[in-house]
């Protein structure tokens, strides 16, 4: 008597959950998961990323900014493309699931449709970024901005905590950074950008979703802001001459985050305080602290950014002291693309699925891709909301949820029209 073994399905959340555990035992150290970008841990889960690739049937290269690119060529060889992508770098001591997923998702819808012998009227690639979270050297999402035709000569020049260059650790990973440029792909024969992603946040889990789409990525605002007083001896010098860098400091943050309240689609952080040549026994005359602005609107953003100067100045003159932002980052919001809106809302649909809608907060590769071909992203369910942290966790059953959707959305005739 013979038994038929039925196939697991690659879009099968069990097998995505293997994956993600495979590529989890590939870090720099031993005690938890950290695989900086071009790292000897980043280039074994890059091969461990090219095997996938090419037994989902897909031809892979490597390209000068260090990504891993995957094709899956369409019914008629040179057509137009379709991009799925994330990056498998990752923060220190980090979870699983971020940027990760993504990348497993992409695969196995391809693995998917190879196994079922589909060739659709598009290309797929597939593609591993090599540096989305920008922890090795200065620069973020330096792997999509070279994808995108946007990457800045001048981060080849970014060095780690060991003096070691992006163009030097390029080379060592196996890439040639003087052809990044070639890294470039045709836009213009590109009909969108999908990412797979956990939400990093707690809304789906409040609402007791395992998916959401994405309807924006934040844009960001960040700098420093210093804060010039007067350093004194604490024991003497008395309360009403001080001009105390650090409790206008103080008032100052405090400011930021009622304007910040005031509109809901806004949010503020003060991140980092420093106090240079700080001490028990001294008033302290200079604060150095962060400040990062966030809002899926470019006006919203921009609005709170001005008033929170105008707060700024307002509480330093009150204080008798000095302050002056500084913006180091201004990134403006990506809008995903209303028709990818309408085809996942289909997709959701017809796996029974509530099409629920939600912003992004944290950045994400898509960003530089904004004004250049049109984005969509979903999002999968974390627990807790926690995310850059081993905590992170998306269940199997959600990660399947994600591709299932991903997979029927790719087989939309009207989705990328």
């Amino acid at each position: 008597m013979s038994t038929t073994i039925e196939r697991i399905s690659a879009i099968d959340g069990n097998a995505l959950a293997v994956r993600i555990d495979e590529l989890a035992r590939l870090s720099d150290d031993p005690a938890c998961l950290t695989r900086l970008t071009l790292s000897p841990s980043h280039k074994k889960a890059a091969s461990l990323v090219v095997e996938w690739m090419q037994e989902a049937g897909m031809q892979v290269r490597l390209d000068a900014a260090g990504n891993v690119i995957g094709r899956y060529e369409a019914q008629k060889p040179g057509a137009a493309k379709v991009i799925i992508a994330s990056h498998i770098d990752t923060v220190r001591n980090a979870g699983r699931f971020d940027g990760n997923l993504g990348v497993i998702t992409g695969i196995a819808v391809v693995d998917e449709l190879n196994q079922q012998g589909k060739r659709l009227p598009f290309a797929i690639e597939v593609i591993a970024f090599s540096d989305e979270e920008g922890v090795r050297f200065a620069s973020t999402l330096s792997g999509s901005r070279a994808i995108a035709g946007v990457f800045e000569a001048s981060c080849l020049d970014d060095t780690d905590a060991d003096g070691v260059s992006r163009r030097q650790a390029l080379r060592d990973f196996g890439a040639d950074p003087s052809k990044i440029e070639d890294a470039a792909c045709n836009l213009v024969n590109t009909l969108a950008y999908l990412e797979v992603h956990i939400e990093q946040g707690p809304m789906l889990e409040a609402r007791n979703l395992p998916l959401g789409i994405v309807t924006a990525i934040n844009g960001a605002t960040r700098g420093e802001v210093v804060v010039k007083g007067e350093a004194g001896h604490s024991g003497t010098l008395p309360m009403s001459m001080r001009r105390d860098a650090m409790t206008a400091a103080a008032e100052m943050i405090l400011a930021i985050e009622a304007r910040a309240r005031r509109d809901a689609d806004v949010v503020a952080t003060v991140g980092r305080v420093e106090i240079p040549n700080g001490a028990v026994n001294i008033v302290p005359g200079l604060v150095k602290f962060s400040l990062d602005v966030r809002s899926s609107s470019d006006v919203a953003r921009n609005r709170a950014v001005t008033d929170i100067e105008a707060d700024l100045a307002k509480i330093a003159m009150a204080r008798r002291v000095s302050a002056q932002f500084t913006a180091s980052y201004d990134m403006p919001a990506t809008i995903c693309d209303a028709a990818i809106v309408g085809a996942m809302s289909r997709a959701f649909a017809q796996n029974g699925r509530e099409p629920f809608m939600l912003g992004s907060g944290a950045g994400h590769d898509g960003m530089s891709f904004r004004g250049r071909i049109p984005v969509g992203m979903i999002f999968v369910r974390c627990r807790g909301g926690v995310s850059h942290n081993p905590a992170e966790y998306a269940s199997p059953a959600d990660m399947g949820a994600a591709a299932r959707v991903l997979f029927d959305l790719l087989l939309d005739s009207g989705a990328f029209a």
